[in-house]
C-alpha cells in the first residue's frame, strides 16, 4: 500500500514538473506552469496564463529596485505585518485588506525572504503572497495574487514556484542598466505594484463566474461518493 501511494505520489511530481518551464530575466529565476507567459510592464514583469479562461484565475509580478532607505527586513516585516490600503477601479479607498498569516522570515536556495500573505491587498478577493528579499545592492518583491474560488488550484504551481526562487542578479547589475529594469533607490519597493496589475484583473467580470463554484462543489460530491463507497466496502468486509 506504501508503494503504492509513493509511485502515485511520484507520477503526480514528475507529471507537474514536465509541464513547468523556467523563467528568468536579469536578477531573479524560477519555475511557472508551461501555458504561463512572463511580460515586461514598464519596471514590472507581468505572470499570466496564457489561456483566456484562465488569465484573470492567479498572476504573479516581479519587480526589482536599487537598495534605498526604506529597504531592510524589519521595515519589510512591519509594513505587511499592517493591513493594505485597498483601492478601488475609480481610486477611491476601498477598506483594507484582510492579514492571513503575518510576516515570518524562510530560507529558499540560500536567500532569506520575508513571506506573507493578505487578502484583497492587491485586488477585490484575490489572496496575495508576498515574497521580498535583499541581496547585495537589488531589493527584489514578487508576488503570487489568485482569486479566492481558485487559489487552492493554483496552490501547487505557487509552492513550485516559490521553493525553485533563485536570486541570480550579479554583483555589477546597477553598473549595466540594459540588464535591469531595476528602479531607483528612492522608491518603496511594492509601493505602487498594484499600477502594474493589468487592467482585466482590476474591472468587475475578473470574478469568476458560478462555473466556479459549481466545479468546486461538484469536486465536493465526488469526495463524498468517495467517502461513502469506501465506508460500504468496509463495513462489507467486516460482516463477512
Amino acid at each position: 500500500m506504501k508503494y503504492r501511494l509513493f509511485t502515485s505520489l511520484a507520477v503526480i511530481l514528475l507529471s507537474f514538473s514536465a509541464h513547468a518551464k523556467v523563467f528568468r530575466n536579469a536578477y531573479i529565476a524560477f519555475e511557472m506552469p508551461e501555458t504561463w507567459k512572463c511580460n515586461l510592464e514598464q519596471t514590472e514583469w507581468v505572470c499570466r496564463s496564457e489561456q483566456n479562461k484562465e488569465s484573470k484565475e492567479a498572476i504573479i509580478i516581479l519587480t526589482a529596485k536599487e537598495v534605498g532607505p526604506t529597504d531592510s527586513f524589519p521595515l519589510y516585516e512591519a509594513h505587511l505585518n499592517t493591513p493594505i490600503a485597498v483601492a478601488t477601479r475609480g481610486g477611491a479607498a476601498g477598506g483594507e485588506s484582510k492579514i492571513v498569516y503575518k510576516s515570518k522570515n524562510v530560507q529558499i536556495n540560500d536567500q532569506t525572504w520575508i513571506d506573507s500573505l493578505h487578502l484583497g491587498s492587491e485586488v477585490p478577493n484575490y489572496f496575495t503572497r508576498y515574497l521580498a528579499t535583499i541581496k547585495d545592492k537589488i531589493a527584489i518583491l514578487v508576488t503570487f495574487s489568485a482569486h479566492k474560488q481558485y487559489y487552492t488550484k493554483y496552490s501547487q504551481d505557487f509552492f513550485k514556484a516559490v521553493m525553485s526562487l533563485r536570486v541570480i542578479a550579479s554583483k555589477n547589475l546597477l553598473a549595466k542598466p540594459e540588464l535591469g529594469p531595476i528602479r531607483p533607490g528612492s522608491e518603496t519597493l511594492g509601493g505602487p505594484i498594484g499600477s502594474a496589475m493589468p487592467a482585466d484583473m482590476l474591472q468587475e467580470d475578473a470574478t469568476p463566474k458560478k462555473g466556479g463554484k459549481k466545479g468546486l462543489l461538484l469536486g465536493g460530491a465526488a469526495i463524498l461518493a468517495a467517502i461513502g463507497i469506501f465506508i460500504f466496502l468496509r463495513a462489507r468486509k467486516n460482516k463477512r
